[in-house]
């Protein structure tokens, strides 16, 4: 296994709203990151980073395009839980914090923690998350930069309506 590469990416892709960087480690996609516009792109350099690569802009045509990519979700099991949970979700729907703690016998507030902490944001569609009144937050955020990303994600699921 090697070392962990906090900042390294195996690419950096455009996204309708900025680049996502991808990371890769033994055969599993391992993390996406939200890159602001302008970000210096890196074309794919493992063939899961190309993978990956596909099926998002494939997503970013088409919202229903599924994933189908190996991954590697390393948190605790309650966050492995929570992280199951959103990804049954499907496009065009959306579930709330309490949903999502009442299924898992738990509280919002610890479910909006371990939402904040997914690693795969977009495949893991912690997007399609919200809180009872409103969009709730995003990557831990509120408002901002993170939240126009949410709400891009959401429009183009048609779930938002300008």
């Amino acid at each position: 296994m090697r070392a962990a590469r906090p900042l390294a990416y195996d690419a950096v892709i455009p996204a309708p709203f900025g680049a996502l960087g991808l990371r890769t480690d033994d055969g599993c996609l391992t993390g996406i990151d939200f890159l602001p516009p302008g970000s210096p792109l890196i074309p794919p350099r493992a063939v899961l980073a190309r993978e990956a690569a596909r099926q998002l802009a494939a997503y970013f045509a088409h919202p229903d395009s599924p994933f189908d990519l190996p991954l590697r979700l390393d948190g605790t099991p309650y966050r492995r839980r929570v992280w199951q949970a959103i990804r049954a979700i499907p496009p065009g729907a959306t579930l709330t914090y309490g949903d999502i703690a009442v299924s898992l016998a738990s509280a919002p507030r610890a479910v909006g923690q371990a939402v904040g902490d997914n690693p795969m944001p977009i495949v893991v569609p912690c997007h399609r998350v919200v809180g009872r009144q409103g969009l709730g937050g995003f990557d831990h955020a509120s408002n901002g930069y993170t939240m126009d990303i949410k709400r891009w994600l959401l429009r183009h699921e048609g779930v938002l309506r300008d």
